[in-house]
């Protein structure tokens, strides 16, 4: 039952539109949608297996990361190669990458949430306050903060995810998810982003939650 609703939430998400400050990387529009939809349908699968009780919600896909993938904090070298000790992810479980033809991209903050994972066997379900990519106009690969408007759309698909699984604890990373949990009145622990030289608050931050899981 509930990889059909996976199914139904992941179809939701590909009908959401796009602009030109917005790729929607799950878009049935796109040639890549199909393939991050069901990377993204294995990976909730594959987590929820793992009955979590926990989402980290972070702000919204870079383009390095889930923009490539459509796995939240996951970069196309972490999906491909997997996570061995936790038994997630990996291309011999069937993750695919949406294009062949160049180099296979890392991601710093993507690098950082999973070794942290890693060190401190957690699984929670990864997500995003704006679960889409938002991007500069003109510029697809680049990163910028989501819209109060942007955020405020992606609250829908965030709280359908904590319905589905049954999640009873939100931990934002970052100042944009935890605004946007407090705006659905939904009390949150606040840990530090892994960027820009936040790597040491978040490890330390994600380890006081994980022992408390």
């Amino acid at each position: 039952m509930i990889v059909t609703d996976f199914r139904s939430f992941i179809a939701e998400l590909g009908e959401y539109p796009s602009d030109q400050q917005t790729t929607n990387q799950y878009s049935t529009k796109l040639p890549s949608g199909e393939i991050c939809r069901e990377n993204l349908l294995r990976y909730l699968t594959e987590v929820s297996e793992r009955r979590p009780k926990m989402m980290l919600m972070g702000e919204a896909p870079g383009y390095r990361g889930c923009r490539l993938t459509g796995i939240p904090f996951t970069s196309e070298r972490i999906m491909l190669d997997g996570v061995p000790a936790l038994e997630m992810l990996g291309s011999h479980r069937g993750y695919r990458l949406v294009d062949n033809r160049g180099p296979v991209h890392r991601e710093s903050s993507a690098t950082i949430v999973w070794d942290a994972l890693d060190s401190y066997d957690c699984v929670p379900v990864l997500w995003a306050a704006f679960p889409f990519h938002p991007h500069h106009f003109g510029k697809p690969n680049s990163n910028r903060t989501p819209t109060a408007g942007e955020v405020a759309s992606g609250s829908r698909f965030w709280l359908e995810l904590l319905r589905i699984m049954e999640i009873d604890r939100v931990v934002a990373v970052g100042n944009v998810a935890h605004q946007a949990l407090a705006r659905a009145g939904i009390e949150a622990t606040r840990i530090r982003h892994p960027s820009h030289g936040g790597k040491r608050a978040f490890t330390e931050g994600l380890a006081s939650v994980c022992a408390t899981a």
